[in-house]
C-alpha cells in the first residue's frame, strides 16, 4: 500500500498517472466518499491538460472530455447512483471505450469483473487522514507499471 499525504499528493498521483494512460485504458477508482477517488482523476484531467477543475460527474453520471480541452478522448464516469448494473449497459460504455480513457468511479456497482483489464485504484481514509492507496495491475498494465 501507497500513503497519499494530502489532496495535493492525491492530485499529483493522478497527474503521474497520466504519464502512461492512453485510449483504450479502463482505470477504475474504488472507496468510501472522501477517499480522493475525485482527485485522482482531476490531477489526470489536468495533466492531460483540461483548463480549470474538473467537476465530479455524480449528478451527470458521465462527463466527457475531448480535444483540444485534453490531449485525447475521456469519460468521466461516476456509478455511485446506479442501482442496478443492468442500467451500465444504457451507457454503452464498452462500445465507446476503446477510442478513449475510461475513468470509473464506484466500478463495483457494475458487479463483480465488469472491466477485467481495469488498472484497478483502491483507496482508503487512514486514521491519521492519509489516504491508502492499493493498485491492482492486470496483464495488459504490466509493461507499463513500474515495479
Amino acid at each position: 500500500m501507497r500513503t497519499l499525504a494530502d489532496a495535493q499528493a492525491t492530485e499529483a498521483f493522478g497527474a503521474w498517472l497520466a504519464t502512461l494512460v492512453r485510449p483504450g485504458d479502463v482505470v477504475t477508482l474504488e472507496g468510501t466518499l472522501g477517499a480522493g477517488k475525485t482527485s485522482i482523476a482531476r490531477g489526470l484531467l489536468a495533466a492531460l491538460g483540461l483548463p480549470g477543475e474538473a467537476p465530479s460527474p455524480s449528478f451527470a453520471i458521465v462527463q466527457p472530455y475531448e480535444p483540444p480541452e485534453v490531449r485525447f478522448p475521456v469519460l468521466h464516469v461516476d456509478l455511485y447512483r446506479i442501482d442496478d448494473p443492468a442500467e451500465i449497459e444504457e451507457l454503452a460504455l464498452n462500445d465507446l471505450r476503446y477510442d478513449l480513457l475510461l475513468l470509473v468511479e464506484w466500478p463495483e456497482r457494475a458487479g463483480p469483473g465488469y472491466w477485467p483489464d481495469a488498472l484497478r485504484l483502491g483507496l482508503t481514509i487512514e486514521p491519521d487522514g492519509t489516504r491508502g492507496l492499493t493498485v491492482g495491475v492486470p496483464e495488459a498494465w504490466e509493461t507499463r507499471w513500474p515495479t
